[in-house]
C-alpha cells in the first residue's frame, strides 16, 4: 500500500505573471507558501486487470480495463485519468482519492491533485521525479494534455512546499528559492495570517484565459497591472528576510489594488465589502487567493484585531480557516509492501511523535524508514 499527500497554498504575491504568456515575454515571480491542508492518494494492488479510481470529493468512481485508447477530457476524473496515461500505467490498481479542500477554493486544489496522482504513480512503478520535473510534468499534463489555462506556481508549490520566491524564465524553467527566515519570525508571520472562505469560484479558468488574451497584446493596463505585482512579490520577499512583517502586510494590501487593475472578474462586490469590513476592523492587508472570483480571502492581521476581524467576518456569514505552513511538499508517507503483500512496495515507514528542540520543525509528525 501507498499513501502519498501533496499541499495547497497561499499566494503572497507575483500571481498571473506565472501564465506562459506573460513569462514568456517578461519572465515572472511568484511568493507563496504552501499550507497543511492536503490532497491524499491511496494506491493499492488489484488482483485482476483492472485499473478502479474513486473520488470521496466528486462521489464517483469508473472502473477501466484498457486506458490507453480513452479519450480524457470532459470525464469527471480527467486529471487521474491523464496521469495514468501519461505514465503509460497499466497495472492492476485501485487509487482512492481524498482531500481536505474542495475544488474552487483558489489554493491550487487542482494542481496539488495532479502532482499527487503524479507522485503517486512515479513512485508505485519506480520512476521517481525529482521536485522541478514533478511539478514540471504535472503543469504539462494540466496545460497541454486537459488544455486549462493555467500557470506554473501551484505545480511548484505542491511539489516543493514551503515559503519560496519561485522565478519563471522566458526559455519555461524556473527556479525554486526558499526564503530563510528565522524560525520566529516565521512562527509570527502564520500566527498573523487567516483565511476566511467566501465561496467556491466558478469562474477562474475563465479569467485565466481573459488574463492571458490582455498578455499578449505586450502592452495595456493588465499587462502594466502584471508588472507591478511581480514588482511587489519581490518587495514582499525583501520584507520578510529583514523581518518587517508590518510592510509585508501593507504590501499585500497594495499588491491587491494591483491584482484587480488585471481584469473586472478578480473581485465581486462581495469580496470588496468583505474586505473592505476586514479592514475597517483592523486588518493591514490581504487579497483573494487564485484567479479570484471567489475562495479565500487572505488577510494580514496582527493579534490585536484578530478577534474583531473575525467577529465582522462571522456576522456576514463567512467563517475562518486556520492553517500552518507545510515545509514538505509532495511526499509518500506510508509506502508499505506488507499490508496487501505487493512486491511493488518500497520501503515501510511508520508515525513517530515529533521530538521538542529548540528549533522546532514545523510538522506535528515526522517519518522514520524501519531498515
Amino acid at each position: 500500500m501507498l499513501i502519498v499527500r501533496s499541499p495547497v497554498r497561499i499566494s503572497f504575491g507575483g500571481g498571473g505573471t506565472d501564465l506562459p504568456a506573460y513569462y514568456e515575454q517578461f519572465g515572472g515571480a511568484v511568493l507563496s507558501a504552501a499550507i497543511n491542508k492536503y490532497f491524499y492518494t491511496i494506491l493499492g494492488k488489484r488482483s485482476d486487470d483492472r485499473i478502479q479510481v474513486i473520488s470521496s470529493d466528486l462521489r464517483v468512481f469508473e472502473t477501466w480495463r484498457n486506458i490507453a485508447n480513452m479519450s480524457v477530457r470532459g470525464n469527471a476524473l480527467e486529471i487521474p485519468l491523464a496521469v495514468l496515461k501519461e505514465v503509460h500505467c497499466d497495472t492492476a490498481i485501485d487509487l482512492f482519492l481524498a482531500s481536505e479542500i474542495p475544488p474552487g477554493t483558489g489554493l491550487g486544489s487542482s494542481a496539488s491533485v495532479c502532482v499527487n496522482i503524479l507522485k503517486t504513480l512515479t513512485t508505485y512503478l519506480q520512476q521517481p521525479l525529482s521536485k522541478y520535473n514533478l511539478a514540471e510534468q504535472a503543469f504539462y499534463i494540466a496545460r497541454h494534455v486537459l488544455t486549462k489555462h493555467i500557470g506554473k506556481q501551484d505545480e511548484y508549490a505542491a511539489a516543493f512546499g514551503g515559503l519560496n520566491y519561485i522565478s519563471f524564465h522566458p526559455d519555461g524553467t524556473a527556479q525554486v528559492e526558499p526564503v530563510e527566515i528565522e524560525p520566529a519570525v516565521s512562527r509570527e508571520l502564520q500566527v498573523n495570517l487567516m483565511l476566511f472562505f467566501t465561496g467556491s469560484a466558478h469562474s477562474s479558468w475563465t479569467i485565466l484565459q481573459e488574463q492571458e488574451d490582455s498578455t499578449r497584446t505586450h502592452a495595456g493596463p493588465a499587462v502594466e497591472a502584471l508588472h507591478e505585482v511581480k514588482a511587489l512579490s519581490g518587495r514582499m520577499r525583501a520584507a520578510l528576510q529583514r523581518a518587517d512583517l508590518r510592510q509585508f502586510g501593507e504590501l499585500l494590501h497594495e499588491g491587491w489594488q494591483a491584482k484587480r487593475r488585471i481584469s473586472t472578474k478578480i473581485s465581486t462586490p462581495r469580496i470588496d465589502q468583505l474586505y473592505t469590513l476586514a479592514r475597517e476592523h483592523g486588518a493591514v492587508g490581504g487579497k483573494i487567493t487564485g484567479a479570484g472570483g471567489g475562495g479565500f480571502l487572505l488577510l494580514y492581521c496582527e493579534p490585536q484585531e484578530q478577534q474583531a476581524v473575525r467577529e465582522a467576518m462571522s456576522s456576514q456569514g463567512v467563517h475562518e480557516m486556520t492553517f500552518d505552513f507545510d515545509m514538505q511538499g509532495a511526499q509518500s508517507i506510508v509506502n508499505d509492501p506488507f499490508i496487501d503483500g505487493d512486491e511493488r512496495g518500497g520501503s515501510r515507514w511508520v508515525f513517530i511523535p515529533r521530538v521538542r528542540s529548540k528549533h522546532p520543525i514545523d510538522e506535528n509528525l515526522i517519518l522514520k524508514r524501519k531498515s
